[in-house]
């Protein structure tokens, strides 16, 4: 396949793409099948992390160019959260098979619509303040994509965090932007402390932020250079989507289709062949995985160590700090409680603190064999 050139007219032809799946199973009992971390109020402002994605976006692109792909149960929750959103453009999926499916569908899709076709993924439930810094990212990682590149958006650290993976920056690439452009060397799990410390120290690593810019069919011909079988599933899913046959091939088809990450297929191998580039954004940002992500984003630069989430909520707090989320009706009083992490819901009331904030995850997992799966 040769090299496409840039034009002139690249954000003319980028769709952005939310992939809107995964429970967050770390935000339980508020996060749940039925009503999952995407489609809440995190942050107290009164929409949804979905909505503010789609805020976000919409200065870039037209609604008729933002599309989002989330699972058949969660249609009519996205489609009431979002009315501007065409219904050609809000894909389901029959069941979750992780972003490589997700994505690469989308980028099916719209490689059908337009050849040329730019797609830009964006999760729907990260939090990002600075919006301009954020849409001159894109803009920048765009005129990569034009150029064939596959281009991420990597995220300036401002502490030494355990809880996001990292991506190892090379060369800088003057020759696709003026600034802010590097080659990807290498996507690095998430650290122990004292790797982190050593990142920082070092410099050259930003936080994977897990957005992903490239022309839809330069993003699926490196897909199948790893997983074949996926992407020629997904091709032949896309060309009889609108068509008679559409449901009854997504039921022969989706089912068969492999649980990956796109960092597998796409990103990790990309790094190794000198394909991925990396955009270094200023902007902050958080994927507000745990209660304790949530708790520091609600405090931060508020003169308070308590933060409360929940319409009507009724805290009365002596000496105490952490996070306390109320959907009762109950008064949640606390005495000398240090980092401590309150979540009272109508049937569950969960009790843990900031440090221990990501083994929800594993309590959850826990209750779906003992018996508390109707409670997740």
């Amino acid at each position: 396949m040769s090299e496409p050139s840039a034009t002139p007219h690249a954000l003319e032809r980028l769709t952005c793409v939310i992939p809107a799946g995964g429970v967050g199973s770390r935000l339980w009992p508020l996060s749940r099948a039925n009503a999952p971390k995407f489609l809440l109020d995190l942050t107290g402002s009164g929409d949804s992390l979905l909505r503010a994605t789609w805020n976000r976006l919409a200065p870039i692109v037209p609604p008729e160019r933002l599309m989002v792909v989330t699972g058949r149960s969660h249609r009519d929750s996205v489609a009431a959260q979002l009315p501007e959103l065409p219904c050609e453009n809000l894909v389901t999926e029959s069941e979750p098979k992780d972003s490589s499916a997700a994505i690469g569908l989308a980028a099916a899709l719209l490689e059908l619509r337009d050849p040329d076709a730019i797609l830009g993924s964006f999760a729907a439930d990260h939090v990002i303040r600075g919006d301009i810094l954020f849409q001159r990212a894109v803009t920048t990682a765009v005129q990569a994509a034009d150029q064939g590149y596959i281009a991420t958006i990597g995220i300036h650290p401002s502490h030494p965090a355990t809880g996001f993976g990292y991506i190892s920056c090379g060369q800088a690439r003057g020759d696709l932007a003026p600034f802010d452009v590097y080659d990807v060397t290498e996507f690095v799990e998430k650290p122990d402390a004292a790797e982190a410390e050593a990142y920082l120290a070092r410099g050259g690593y930003l936080w994977n932020a897990g957005m992903f810019i490239a022309r839809a069919s330069v993003l699926l011909d490196q897909m199948a250079l790893a997983e074949p079988e996926l992407v020629a599933s997904l091709r032949e899913i896309a060309a009889s989507w609108d068509s008679k046959r559409g449901a009854q091939v997504r039921e022969r088809l989706w089912p068969m289709l492999p649980k990956i990450a796109i960092d597998y297929t796409v990103a990790e191998p990309a790094a190794a062949a000198g394909k991925m580039v990396c955009v270094a954004a200023h902007f902050d940002w958080d994927d507000v995985g745990d209660f304790a992500s949530v708790a520091n984003l609600l405090t931060r630069g508020r003169g308070t160590d308590l933060a409360v989430l929940g319409d009507g909520a009724q805290v009365l707090s002596d000496a105490s700090s952490g996070i306390v989320v109320s959907e009762s009706d109950r008064l949640v009083a606390l005495v000398g409680m240090d980092d401590v992490v309150v979540v009272d819901t109508a049937d569950v009331l969960l009790v843990t603190t900031k440090s221990r904030a990501q083994d929800v995850k594993q309590l959850v997992s826990r209750m779906k064999v003992t018996g508390g799966g109707h409670l997740l």
